[in-house]
């Protein structure tokens, strides 16, 4: 089996979350990183490229550009799936250029920043079939999997519940619904 040519937006240098993705891409050795544009400073995104070893004239410096160009490219050398792991507000546009653009979309939760944006892409999504994809947890990572691991052998007991925070998210989270509060105040 030929292994997935992947294209991603966004996690360039200094990114959360986008090295996180590109290991999650390479546990099951079925993607290869063709592309990117890792960052809207294209200095930053020429940096990431040239560190992950992607040939400079694959490295863009937009997703539009980058999703533009991908779909001119003979369908053998082109990327095959893009992924995007950008601040979670910019998530619906690459999504939606993306799709329309026929290229299938893995996306970082949440979807995307609003309801109205979400219901676009699900309407895009069933038009044109193409595979759409929302990482939601992570059961492939070995810590994970080692956790059950521990648990089916009973070393752990059976968990009723699991809380996990991610403090970036729940300040920005937080700072959303003081904004709101403040505002209803005025």
């Amino acid at each position: 089996m030929n292994k997935l040519k992947l294209g991603m937006i966004g996690g360039g240098g200094g990114s959360f979350i986008g090295a996180i993705h590109r290991n999650a891409a390479y546990l099951d050795n079925c993607y290869e990183l063709v592309c990117g544009s890792f960052s809207s400073d294209f200095e930053n995104s020429l940096e990431t490229g040239k560190k992950l070893f992607l040939n400079s004239n694959r490295i863009y410096k937009s997703y539009e550009d980058m999703i533009d160009l991908e779909s001119k490219l003979d369908p053998s050398d082109r990327m095959d799936v893009v992924s995007i792991v950008t601040p979670n507000h910019v998530h619906f546009d690459p999504a939606f250029k993306a799709l329309k653009r026929g290229f299938p979309v893995i996306i970082d939760k949440p979807m995307t920043y609003d309801s109205n944006e979400a219901s676009e892409l699900v309407k895009l999504v069933n038009e044109t079939s193409l595979p759409f994809a929302v990482t939601h947890t992570y059961t492939g990572y070995p810590m994970v999997k080692e956790a059950k691991h521990l648990i089916q052998l009973g070393k752990i007991a059976k968990l009723d519940k699991v809380l996990s925070l991610l403090p970036s998210v729940q300040e920005s989270i937080d700072s959303i619904f003081l904004d709101e509060i403040e505002k209803n105040l005025e």
